[in-house]
């Protein structure tokens, strides 16, 4: 007996949100998204009961704009388990390991349920280091909650507990916008998080604050000389006057737009109904820039590693890293950190303690593991979506529709796809990496990072088209059976 045969009783029986038996009304759509939006809001306000907040450190800090969720509430985890489930998945599947082919609709029941039973496993092996490894999430010594008393233990039980909850919930939250709303619920949760952020950066009534900063300056409250001495411009321009954040987060904003704008249109005509053309557009960004989650992610779950290891492992080794304020300052895990603000590579502000051989071994690394791995993810995500060359031909092919000048068959279809999507999936992919780096070197508004803030317009851009895709089929009934909706 195979493994599927062993674990289908198992995975067949996993919870699931039922799909709609026919078509959405697209008003329902939106108010599904909008529902599951404001929950998400509401559940990063719950507090982790039993928390030592003022002491708790967040593993995740610098990657919150892409992992979504809150420190210190339910959504601690954030979309970080299903991120990393669907890397396993993809890695699997890629490798042809799981004998699954996802044309068969059996197969397809049996790798849905694998990676939402692989979500749960990994959503109980981020909570569990922390909670119990070191002080990331601190336990209140006692509790008394309802005439019950718990111990030290008992809270740290009871933290685990929430955050798994939370981490479940979140998971069926993405299953719910997929199947009745507008997107994906964690493109949906990632425009979220980075939203807030980068409107907390123009508002904040603290220095922190663009806004505020030049409310400041421009009333005197705070010189323009005082800025500019001693350190040149780069208080002006780069710490509290934020001009060159403000710079690169309208430039990225830019570049992604008319990036997302830039494709090779292939024409394609209706076999029998005549004068009915169209186009397959094969945009620069093919594989949008939802690989960049799956890059962050595994640096993530290395940067998590090595806190892990610091705070367990007393003597390990300097090869390893060594850490300072719970960042690494040398070693394999400084040199693996991503680049995150402009303070982390220039050295000659003083901002930076190491020499400036080791900040460009760490930036070459950064911008090496972002570009090649954002080509390779790119290849992984067009393969694993039906995105690929292969799974195109077939739906232009089961839609009617051919190029103009060759054959209606699958396979002279295919060999004109793969003339175009492999190299403009890597050439995107490695692309998207460098503005990543590129926009964190420089720094932007709120400190949402390059990648993040790539991400909530990339998502967002996607997100208005296929509204635009969802008004048009309802307008018009008869394009929900072209596209296959209904």
């Amino acid at each position: 007996m195979g493994w599927k045969e062993a674990a289908e009783p198992v995975l067949t029986r996993m919870p699931v949100v039922r799909r709609p038996q026919g078509h959405v009304p697209f008003k329902r759509k939106l108010a599904w998204t909008a529902g599951i939006l404001v929950l998400y809001f509401f559940l990063t306000n719950v507090t982790l009961l039993g928390l030592q907040a003022e002491a708790a450190n967040d593993l995740f800090g610098e990657f919150r704009a892409i992992l979504a969720g809150e420190h210190g509430s339910l959504m601690q985890v954030g979309i970080g388990p299903i991120v990393t489930a669907s890397i396993v998945m993809q890695l699997l599947g890629g490798a042809n390991l799981l004998g699954l082919n996802t044309d068969d609709p059996r197969d397809q029941v049996l790798y849905q349920g694998l990676q939402k039973l692989l979500v749960i496993v990994m959503t109980a092996l981020t909570a569990l280091p922390m909670v119990f490894a070191g002080d990331f999430l601190p336990a209140q010594p006692g509790l008394a909650l309802g005439g019950l008393t718990f111990g030290e233990t008992g809270v740290q039980l009871m933290l685990f507990s929430q955050i798994f909850l939370g981490g479940i919930l979140i998971l069926y939250m993405d299953e719910v916008v997929s199947k009745w709303g507008v997107g994906s619920g964690v493109g949906l949760f990632i425009i979220a998080g980075v939203s807030q952020m980068l409107v907390a950066g123009f508002l904040s009534l603290s220095e922190e604050g663009f806004f505020y900063s030049w409310y400041l300056i421009l009333t005197g409250q705070v010189e323009v000389g005082s800025l500019v001495a001693g350190d040149g411009l780069y208080t002006l321009f780069i710490g509290q006057g934020q001009i060159i954040a403000l710079l690169t987060t309208i430039v990225i904003f830019g570049i992604v737009v008319y990036a997302e704008s830039v494709r090779v249109e292939i024409p394609l005509s209706h076999s029998r109904v005549k004068g009915a053309r169209g186009r397959f557009p094969v945009k620069l960004i093919y594989a949008s820039v939802l690989p960049m989650i799956l890059v962050r992610a595994v640096q993530a779950n290395i940067q998590f590693m090595g806190q892990i290891m610091q705070s367990q492992w007393a003597g390990m080794p300097a090869w390893l890293g060594n850490y300072s304020e719970g960042e690494p300052v040398s070693g394999f895990f400084y040199y693996t950190a991503p680049i995150y603000s402009p303070d982390d590579w220039m050295w000659w502000t003083g901002a930076v303690t190491q020499e400036w051989w080791m900040v460009m071994i760490r930036v070459s690394v950064d911008l090496t593991f972002m570009v090649i791995g954002g080509a390779i993810f790119a290849i992984f995500w067009v393969e694993t979506t039906n995105m690929g060359p292969e799974a195109t031909a077939k739906q232009i092919q089961n839609s009617g529709m051919q190029i103009p000048g060759f054959r209606q068959n699958v396979g002279v279809v295919e060999k004109v796809m793969e003339r175009y999507i492999p190299q403009v999936t890597v050439i995107g992919g490695a692309l998207v990496g460098l503005l990543a780096v590129w926009a964190n070197m420089l720094g932007t508004i709120g400190a949402v990072t390059g990648t993040g803030l790539l991400l909530a317009v990339s998502i967002t851009y996607k997100l208005y088209e296929e509204i635009a895709e969802e008004q048009m089929m309802e307008m018009h009934p008869m394009m929900r059976q072209m596209f296959g909706k209904e």
